[in-house]
């Protein structure tokens, strides 16, 4: 049974989304893909503020080298991965299965080693320059799911926090996965001292992002076809338990932590005011401290239309925005 005062939470964050205007970020620039290349799922900055680092359809991760250069390929997930037939290859094809598809990044800032959560290889370890790629975490079986997508490292312990969105579809079956009602995720943590891999969370429905608490003690993930974030706590007297965060009248993608232990939650298709049809998805930037109380709406509706977003982070004052159909990821000042 809810508490009541989560129930409350929610319904004020309703009427607040509803009801109150949210702020419009100012666009600053495109960090534009190779052509033909989509599906900036997913973003990440290294330890010395490099990047950013982009997951892209075609199974490359590329980093952004600035203006003059834009990006290039840094890795890719796959170990039999065949440029001539994987190079420009757009999302949900079953292609991908053999060229990767790498959804979720995150670093760990003491080795700079990239963390991947692949659509289709599971969990990948990638090493500094873009070296010594590893599966970690891959399917149980030959032809078997492990639908890796969002991802998170604790900086402290270094342990690695991903999510199984299906152990029924894949991605190439994202359209029937989002009218399934399929209840099949997991949340995940994977232990690098140990090699061994928990799970946290399960009969999750389609859990799309994950983010650690500042001070380690619990870790946020989302459930995508539930319209709500779940916390479980993993230090101090309420450890191993779970409970809802937060319920969102819209869809939560990714969730990305900032330096100030504040949440950016990537949300989609919010039940919109009467000056919206009643059908657009309104993709939008919520920031929530880590009580759970809403800071912030920011509304990417200029630079993104109806498109969904898939991931808003802030890093260093500025927000960057991915999506898994544009070609492109966005600069903005909230």
């Amino acid at each position: 049974m809810l508490n009541i005062n989560i129930i409350i939470v929610s319904a004020t964050l309703f009427i607040f989304l509803l009801c109150s205007p949210s702020s419009v970020a100012i666009f600053l620039n495109r960090l534009q893909l190779p052509s033909p290349v989509t599906g900036p799922e997913s973003l990440a900055f290294d330890r010395n503020g490099e990047g950013p680092y982009v997951s892209s359809s075609d199974g490359r991760i590329l980093k952004y080298l600035g203006p003059n250069y834009g990006f290039k390929e840094y890795a890719v997930t796959s170990p039999n991965r065949n440029k001539t037939i994987c190079d420009g290859l757009a999302d949900f094809s079953a292609i991908q299965a053999t060229c990767g598809r790498p959804l979720g990044l995150g670093f760990n800032h003491q080795t700079n080693d990239l963390y991947v959560a692949d659509a289709y290889f599971g969990l990948i370890k990638v090493g500094p320059n873009g070296e010594n790629v590893t599966q970690l975490v891959g399917p149980a079986k030959p032809n078997s799911t492990r639908f890796g997508d969002g991802l998170d490292v604790d900086q402290d312990t270094g342990i690695v926090y991903f999510t199984e969105a299906s152990t029924n579809f894949q991605l190439k079956d994202f359209q029937t996965l989002l009218n399934s009602g399929d209840s099949s995720g997991s949340l995940l943590s994977y232990d690098p001292s140990t090699n061994q891999t928990t799970v946290l969370l399960s009969n999750l429905a389609l859990p799309s992002g994950v983010a650690v608490s500042l001070d380690g003690s619990f870790v946020l993930v989302s459930e995508y076809l539930a319209n709500r974030i779940q916390r479980v706590w993993i230090k101090g007297p309420r450890a191993n338990t779970s409970e809802l965060f937060m319920q969102l009248p819209g869809r939560p993608d990714n969730i990305k932590r900032n330096s100030r232990g504040q949440f950016w939650i990537s949300v989609n298709s919010f039940i919109p005011p009467p000056r919206f049809p009643r059908r657009s998805t309104l993709p939008a930037g919520v920031r929530v401290g880590a009580n759970g109380l809403v800071l912030q709406i920011v509304s990417l509706v200029p630079e993104y239309g109806t498109e969904p977003v898939s991931e808003v982070q802030e890093f260093n004052g500025t927000l960057y925005g991915g999506s898994l159909l544009a070609s492109f990821a966005s600069v903005f000042t909230p």
